[in-house]
């Protein structure tokens, strides 16, 4: 009986404090966007004390500030404008480039990455893992690789933001419904947390 509430204790508890410290974390993160202000400007100048959260709230409505700028024609000229000035400048170029294909990949609202979750064969063919479609594998490699393939991101267990990209063919790809969400659960449990939806295994059809 001891054990059996020790266990269930933890179980409790430890999603609650592990939450809590990541949201924590976060906003005490946040909180130090205040240092960038001009000392004048900041709250325990203005205030008389350190406001929790304002930090937050800076950081939300600067992001909120910069997007409605971005989208008028003035600033998509002045993006223009500063991203010609980048490309000219060689190892600044590759960092900035390489950093904004990928954020346009993920916020894309016609981005195909991370959408879907499939089963494939990983680390050899007698066993299977969760993996992320990221997009269309490029043409003049799948001509190297004389096929059809997509490239998929294996996350690893239990921090899925660490793993492997690769390239995988069509015909190898196992379509099931789970969503990436529930996908991720599995990873992140180390598989304790099963999919909510039955795993039903998508046979393709032939042509």
């Amino acid at each position: 009986m001891l054990k059996k509430n020790l266990l269930t204790g933890l179980i409790v508890l430890i999603p609650l404090v592990l939450t809590s410290w990541v949201i924590f974390s976060l906003a005490h993160f946040l909180d130090q966007v205040v240092v960038l202000l001009p000392h004048e400007y900041q709250p325990n100048q203005l205030f008389g004390m350190n406001i929790p959260g304002i930090g937050i709230i800076l950081t939300v409505s600067t992001i909120f500030i910069v997007g409605v700028i971005a989208n008028n024609f003035f600033g998509k000229k002045l993006i223009l404008i500063y991203e010609v000035i980048l490309d000219k400048l060689p190892f600044v170029k590759s960092i900035y480039g390489g950093i904004k294909q990928v954020s346009d990949t993920l916020f894309s609202n016609s981005s195909n990455a991370f959408s879907k979750a499939v089963l494939i064969e990983f680390p050899d063919s007698n066993n299977y893992t969760f993996a992320f479609i990221t997009g269309e594998t490029d043409e003049k490699i799948a001509k190297v690789l004389k096929g059809k393939y997509v490239n998929v991101y294996v996350p690893t267990t239990p921090n899925p933001t660490s793993g492997y990209t690769l390239m995988v063919p069509k015909n190898k790809i196992k379509e099931v419904d789970v969503s990436v969400d529930q996908a991720l659960k599995y990873v992140i449990s180390m598989g304790v947390v099963p999919p909510k939806t039955k795993i039903k295994i998508t046979k393709k059809t032939k042509r």
